[in-house]
């Protein structure tokens, strides 16, 4: 049986150790679950689909989720792209114009409106319209964040996370070349979540500008301590 190897962070390794889990059947599953995820986001035909026949196929998707995608499928279609790529999926989601993802990035002090970047092919596709290797990688990933954070659903905010993190496409250049890498992305989705529970437990649903400038004040000790760490590393 061929063998291949996963690098974990090293408190990860350590509690994988003391809690003695089967590690090769637990990562088994986690990649055939992955496997089949993305074969079928690969697979989806995207130049025929309408907006119904896309929220079908996106079940667990925010209504805004599955409009930024039906925004970079419809851009893709009309600039006669071979593939709808990370690129497409970011320009919607700014596009789109009001989800959780920008405010997370304004509260991240980076202004989406000033991400620019000029439209590449990326590999992959198939006949058809189809989602390019990044693309189909980042919507893999952006499935399992909404699971790792423990949501039932999945809204722009996991599609930036996942736009970040995934190491290849267009999206994550830009968004890494501006300060948002996937960790990062992920610190401050977790506290703008958070921030917004506390502010309905506590009073009525605050504006985009209440929610920044309590997603930045959760993000400040994060950022003083990733500071910390890299000067103690320099």
């Amino acid at each position: 049986m061929p063998k291949i190897n996963v690098y974990l962070p090293d408190d990860l390794a350590e509690a994988v150790r003391d809690s003695g889990l089967p590690v090769s059947a637990v990562c088994q599953r986690a990649l055939e679950e992955a496997v089949r995820r993305i074969t079928a986001i690969r697979q989806t035909p995207l130049g025929e689909l309408d907006a119904e026949q896309l929220a079908a196929r996106l079940p667990a998707f925010t209504q805004r989720a599955v409009t930024v995608v039906a925004l970079a499928i419809t851009a893709a279609r009309d600039a006669g792209a071979p593939t709808v790529g990370t690129g497409h999926l970011l320009r919607a989601m700014i596009t789109e114009g009001d989800n959780l993802a920008l405010r997370v990035l304004r509260a991240m002090e980076i202004d989406p409106a000033a991400l620019s970047w000029a439209d590449k092919d990326e590999p992959g596709g198939g006949p058809g319209l189809r989602y390019s290797t990044p693309a189909a990688n980042a919507l893999e990933m952006l499935i399992a964040e909404a699971s790792g954070l423990g949501h039932n659903y999945v809204g722009c905010e996991h599609l930036l996370i996942g736009l970040a993190a995934e190491p290849d496409g267009i999206a994550g250049r830009v968004l890494r070349e501006a300060g948002a890498d996937g960790k990062s992305v992920r610190r401050a989705v977790s506290a703008a979540l958070g921030g917004y529970a506390h502010l309905r437990a506590t009073r009525p649903p605050a504006g985009p500008e209440e929610l920044a400038s309590l997603v930045r004040q959760e993000l400040r000790p994060v950022i003083r301590r990733i500071e910390a760490l890299e000067a103690r590393t320099a």
